[in-house]
């Protein structure tokens, strides 16, 4: 009887985690959404293009990428538990520019008196379901119904680890903040419940003010989609200015010779948030290594360079830890400033300290 109640459970609580796939796939534009989209000079029968071609995995890797995921799995996880900040040390400045990383992209940046949050994911796991898909490293340093308020809500792209069904929704009960999204992604949001008067949707190089904020969609190289079915929304990354000081988030993307065009137009910038992890041979188009990411904050003109897109999920096959030992090694060689934090903490962008290389000596694992 008691393993018979057990299974019941498990089976009603699979039901209830399957229960939510169809929505978390998003929505595909329509009516005016869809012909705004038409008319942008990225969009091109029927998907939207990169200005420099892409291959998210290109032809004849295939077998090589199969190999690595059955073979090549040591240190793909945190040798202990990562160490998170709950009650950062520095506290935000209602002048200066201060960035709260909270675990892969999800940053919060605290710019001049006002709040950004960029591709805010609190889930336990980047997927349509709550049972499979990559499952977090260490959970959020900070409840989201802790966060304090926010001016902007600033999403990149609809991939799974950027954009999070379930965080939106709790976003939009507890925030009253707008959602800045590219072309397309408007309509997940809206099928989520989130209202049209606090979504503005953007190409490549037009803007917005919200808060005494400007914000500017650039370019990326990447791709979309949450189903099979690729590059039916925009992608991109975001310049986000006040009177005196600039942020740039880069989001995901490949190396190109758009960042040296984001720097001359929209630089220098203060701060920039770069991707460093998720690279593999396999997909060189659309995610950098380190030593690609510190060409780009280079291009930039960037001040400060703190990463994103490591620590959090496993979404490649190279060894947790080494995309912050190839930065910083790389860093070191060409002057650059970094910052490490570890999840949760803040880093005043004019006193950041030098990284002291946290990841290294990590204590014993009591998460998962």
């Amino acid at each position: 009887m008691r393993r018979a109640l057990v299974g019941g459970l498990a089976l009603a609580a699979a039901g209830w985690a399957l229960r939510d796939v169809p929505a978390a796939l998003g929505a595909r534009a329509a009516g005016g959404r869809l012909a705004r989209m038409r008319r942008s000079p990225r969009f091109r029968d029927g998907a939207f293009r990169n200005p420099v071609p892409a291959a998210a995995v290109p032809p004849g890797t295939v077998p090589r990428l199969l190999g690595e995921m059955v073979f090549e799995r040591d240190g793909r996880r945190p040798p202990g538990r990562i160490p998170l900040v709950t009650s950062p040390a520095v506290k935000p400045s209602a002048t200066g520019l201060s960035a709260v990383w909270y675990g892969h992209a999800t940053t919060l940046v605290e710019i001049e008196g006002r709040r950004v949050l960029f591709d805010p994911v609190w889930s336990d796991r980047c997927s349509p379901s709550a049972l499979i898909g990559p499952r977090r490293l260490h959970p959020p340093p900070a409840p989201l119904a802790g966060l304090p308020v926010v001016d902007a809500i600033v999403i990149s792209h609809d991939h799974y680890d950027h954009l999070d069904m379930a965080t939106v929704r709790a976003l939009t009960a507890l925030q009253a903040a707008p959602f800045l999204v590219p072309l397309g992604i408007g309509a997940h949001l809206e099928r989520w419940g989130v209202p049209r008067s606090r979504i503005v949707e953007l190409d490549w190089e037009e803007e917005t003010r919200v808060a005494g904020l400007r914000f500017v969609a650039t370019a990326a190289r990447h791709f979309s989609g949450r189903t099979l079915t690729r590059d039916r929304t925009l992608w991109g990354s975001w310049v986000v200015a006040g009177p005196n000081r600039r942020v740039f988030y880069a989001g995901d993307s490949g190396y190109f010779d758009g960042y040296a065009a984001i720097g001359a137009a929209h630089g220098p910038f203060d701060l920039t948030l770069m991707p460093v992890g998720a690279y593999s041979p396999s997909w060189p188009d659309v995610h950098m290594t380190p030593e690609e990411a510190v060409n780009a904050h280079l291009d930039l003109g960037g001040e400060l360079f703190l990463p994103v897109h490591w620590a959090t999920f496993t979404l490649a096959f190279h060894p947790w830890a080494e995309p912050v030992d190839r930065l910083w090694r790389e860093a070191k060689a060409r002057d650059v400033r970094l910052a490490v934090p570890r999840p949760g903490d803040r880093v005043d962008a004019d006193d950041a300290p030098a990284p002291d290389g946290w990841w290294e000596l990590l204590p014993p694992r009591l998460f998962h």
